[in-house]
Parts: C-alpha cells; sequence; structure tokens
C-alpha cells in the first residue's frame, strides 16, 4: 500500500527525522491559506500522487509568495498528471503539499528496503539524488550501494563506516537521521522507505525533502490507524470494485483481458503478450481468498470494457485456488452479459478436467491451449483482427 507524501512525512517525523514544514491542501485557495501559516520566504507546491516522477512532469514548482502558491495549486489541482511511472493515462491531481523551501548544499539519495536473503533492512544510498537520480540510475546502475542495516553497534559501526567511504558529509547526522528512519521502517511494517533528495542544507543539517512509503498490506491488521489509508488510494471504480472483491486490478491501455492467479504469473503474461506485440488492458492477479462470485465480479469488469476484445485467461491450479473455482466464476460473468467476448484459455494443475469441462458445457466462446506460449500468440492474432 503506498502512502502519499504527506502522509509518509507526518510518519517519518514521529520517529524522529527532519522535514521542512509543510501542510496539504485540498483546493487552491486552501493552498494559499496554508502557505501563510508557513514560516517561510518561498514555498515549494507538490502534486500528491502515488508515482514518482513529478518534478521532471511540472508537479513540483517553486512559488515566491502565498499568491503564487494558489496560482501553481490551481494549475495541479483537478488535472491529470503524466510522468515516467504514470504511462499515458497519467494520474489526477487530488490535493497539493505546500511547504518550506529548503536551502539544498547538495541532494543524497538513500531508501530503506527489505533484504530478501535475512528478512532484515537494507539501506541503499547514493550521493546523486534530485529529481534527476531514476534517470541517472538507469544510465549507470553502479551510483547506488547497499548495506546491511543492523540495529546493534556493530551494525551502526558498519553503516558508518559505509557512509564515510561513499563521501557522506557530517555522518554522525546523517547516521542519526537514518537511524530514526529504520525504526519507523521497522515498527510500521513498510516494504519500502525512500528519501529523495535526502538533502543536506547550507548550515549542514540533514532533511528530508521528499519521501515515498510503502507498507506490507498483509500487516494492516496490526496497524488499525493506517485503515484509511485505503480510501486515500484514489483507485478508479474498476479497482475499487475489483479491491472489493478480493482481485488486484491495475488498468492498461491495451485490447487483451487478462485473468490470471498469481501477480508474478500475471507480470509475466503481460510481458510475453508485450513480446509477441500485443498490448494487456489490465493487469489482474485473482488472490486465493477469492471465491467464485468474487472471480465474476473481476471478469465482468474486463466484459464492460469497450476496449477490450478478447479475454486471455491464463490459471495454474493450486493450493486455495483451483481451475474448477475459477472456470465457474467466469462461466457465471459471462451469463450475466451479452457480450461474447472470444476467451481464450490455458489451464494447469488440480481440477484442470473439470475446469476445462465447465468451460465447454457453458457454451462459453472459448479456445483452449495446452501452453502459454501458443495462448499468448494466438490471442495477440485473435485481438489484433478482431
Amino acid at each position: 500500500m503506498n502512502v502519499s507524501e504527506y502522509k509518509s512525512k507526518e510518519l517519518i517525523a514521529q520517529y524522529g527525522v527532519r522535514i521542512p514544514e509543510g501542510r496539504v491542501a485540498w483546493s487552491a485557495q486552501e493552498a494559499e491559506e496554508q502557505s501563510r501559516k508557513i514560516k517561510s520566504e518561498k514555498y515549494v507546491v507538490k502534486a500528491q500522487i502515488g508515482a514518482g516522477g513529478r518534478g521532471l512532469a511540472g508537479g513540483i514548482k517553486f512559488a515566491a509568495a502565498p499568491s503564487s502558491v494558489r496560482e501553481e495549486a490551481q494549475r495541479m489541482i483537478g488535472k491529470t498528471l503524466v510522468t515516467a511511472q504514470t504511462g499515458e493515462i497519467g494520474e489526477l491531481v487530488h490535493a497539493v503539499y505546500v511547504e518550506a523551501a529548503v536551502p539544498i548544499a547538495q541532494d543524497f539519495f538513500i531508501a530503506l528496503t527489505l533484504d530478501p536473503d535475512t528478512a532484515q533492512p537494507r539501506l541503499l544510498a547514493s550521493t546523486r539524488g534530485g529529481v534527476e537520480f531514476e534517470q541517472m540510475a538507469l544510465m549507470d546502475p553502479e551510483i547506488v550501494k547497499s548495506c546491511a542495516f543492523g540495529a546493534d553497534e556493530a551494525g551502526q559501526s558498519a553503516l558508518s563506516s559505509f557512509l564515510e567511504e561513499l563521501g557522506f558529509p557530517n555522518v554522525p547526522g546523517a547516521l542519526e537521521m537514518l537511524t530514526c528512519a529504520r525504526r519507523a521502517f521497522v515498527e510500521n511494517d513498510m516494504t519500502l522507505l525512500e528519501i529523495n533528495p535526502f538533502a543536506l542544507t547550507k548550515s549542514g543539517d540533514w532533511v528530508a525533502v521528499d519521501a515515498k512509503i510503502s507498507l506490507d498490506g498483509n500487516a494492516v491488521f496490526r496497524h488499525p490507524e493506517f485503515e484509511t489509508l485505503a480510501d486515500e488510494q484514489h483507485y478508479s471504480a474498476a479497482e475499487r470494485i475489483a479491491q472489493e472483491n478480493d482481485i488486484n486490478l491495475v488498468k492498461l491501455t491495451g485490447n487483451i483481458g487478462v485473468v490470471v492467479n498469481g501477480a508474478g504469473l500475471g507480470l509475466a503474461i503481460n510481458d510475453m503478450l508485450v513480446d509477441a506485440g500485443g498490448k494487456p488492458a489490465n493487469f489482474m492477479d485473482i488472490r486465493t481468498t477469492a471465491s467464485s462470485f468474487d472471480i465474476a465480479k473481476g471478469v465482468e469488469l474486463l466484459l464492460d470494457d469497450p476496449n477490450v476484445r478478447l479475454i486471455l485467461l491464463n490459471v495454474h491450479g493450486g493450493g486455495m485456488t483451483v481451475c474448477d473455482t475459477v472456470a465457474e466464476g467466469v462461466a457465471f460473468a459471462y451469463s450475466r452479459t451479452k457480450r461474447r467476448l472470444p476467451l481464450v484459455v490455458r489451464l494447469e494443475g488440480q481440477n484442470v478436467d473439470w475446469g476445462l469441462r465447465i468451460l465447454k458445457d457453458r457454451n462459453l466462446p472459448v479456445e483452449i491451449f495446452n501452453d502459454m506460449t501458443s495462448a499468448v500468440n494466438h490471442a495477440v492474432e485473435r485481438a489484433g483482427r478482431s
């Protein structure tokens, strides 16, 4: 679960991470009013969206006066911001964050993530932060170094040496901030805590000028205070319906509807579609807890999408999600609509024979394939001439 910048900053500030003074606003008038409460000679107006790349896309603007803050907020709120991470669909700006401009001497990048080998926090760091960091890292991945981030004395000593070797100035100050960030990361079950820029001010202090947090959705039961954050995710109507029915759905811009059980399998199928020259209309992951009625809701969303020309169903039955449960959901969805989109199917695993029988006996417009490659290639060809 991704957390907006202003909420991310509020959270890490509670643990002692230094942030600029700032306030969120949901209208241009409110942005001007909030800026008057901030002690600063210059302000920064930031579009609050989940994707990165705002700075290069016009989503971060400086303003010299409260009236200018209002003008910049007016240009952002209610508009769609397209960044390198949003894709061509873009993301609607519902609010802006107004904060005091920081006199930055140098930009750095830091991030905390989980090390899959040790299940412990790991620090990623670079002496080259700022709005162009992602482009720089793509061209030269070596600018980012990593270090295990233990909480004991040995871990602190190793981290101090790591920062010194990278060339971080004021290492004691950086270490103090990073220790606070680590505690926030662990105690709140984060999967990512990114601070970019992690800025050194002209007075020699470290400040988190921007922050991005991802929380582990599976750990929300331990944090009832985070339950309201789901309402701030700004899902589309289709994505919200999917979430309510144990389906992970992300709308894309293609014409091939994809129904898959498993996030990794879903990503693999979408990659295969693109490699074959096709365009997926969505990413879909049927959760293990989804019933056949939940699955039907997800399929109905694709059947109702006028951009979708056919549906590619790729399921590996096992565990709690078996082939016949998925087939029942698909059949139920088709029974509730007059739209008979071609259905390209590859089923394997538990109850596969029963699942295929359901699809055939319900007289669905189904074409069955034994392997993913054949199913993908046929789907791409069929969508191109549908």
